[in-house]
């Protein structure tokens, strides 16, 4: 009977990669709290809504939750809410390291919804690609992005917000960023095309 429920709880984990160098960084910040027994877990906030968000905290000893489910990544375990495991299928954690430092990095493609399907229209496609792999990223510098319009010449019109207002890496940003990642997944666009006004940005990550 032990073993079913093993199982049982093996096949709910979601499937997360949780890259090396994430498994790193995390074992660095536990480290630093010298605290036995320190693990992690990650928390959703309001999932499967346009507004959901993601992160991941401190989980020290005692404080996990009956209905928990468990990854055992070895240095730490990872703990898991079992009502948000569909939302975190093929999520990825990841600590990446730029010119502006490091930053983590966390994409869970069904975390505000399920995936457009391939009927559905460009422009939720784009927008859904938005939510789930740019704006994460841009988090970790405070920014964002919105999708403005597909026009009928398939130029994607994008507006940028928070710490990507005014910021004077936009350009590259953009360019070497958003619009490649775009280009890669619908080869159809034209042009990505940027309408913010970046004078009246008052609060640029540069």
């Amino acid at each position: 009977m032990v073993g079913k429920i093993m199982s049982e709880v093996v096949d709910l984990l979601p499937e997360i990669d949780v890259t090396p160098s994430a498994r790193e960084h995390f074992r660095y910040l536990i480290e630093k709290e010298e605290v036995e027994g320190m693990n992690l877990r990650v928390f959703l906030d309001q999932p499967g809504l346009p507004t959901a968000d993601i992160g991941i905290c401190f989980c020290p000893p005692g404080e996990q939750r009956p209905n928990d489910l468990v990854m055992d990544l070895e240095a730490f375990k990872l703990y898991i809410d079992r009502a948000s495991a569909s939302y975190l299928e093929e999520a990825k954690i990841d600590y990446l390291n730029d010119k502006m430092g490091g930053q983590l990095s966390i994409t869970a493609p069904n975390l505000k919804g399920p995936k457009p399907d391939v009927e559905s229209s460009l422009a939720d496609q784009i927008q859904y690609v938005l939510q789930t792999e740019v704006n994460p990223n841009l988090a970790g510098h405070g920014g964002m992005v919105s999708l403005v319009e597909v026009t009928e010449d398939n130029d994607v019109v994008l507006r940028f917000g928070g710490g990507c207002h005014g910021c004077g890496m936009v350009d590259v940003t953009l360019k070497d960023g958003i619009e490649r990642t775009l280009k890669e997944k619908f080869p159809n666009i034209a042009r990505v095309v940027d309408v913010t006004d970046h004078s009246s940005g008052e609060n640029p990550y540069y």
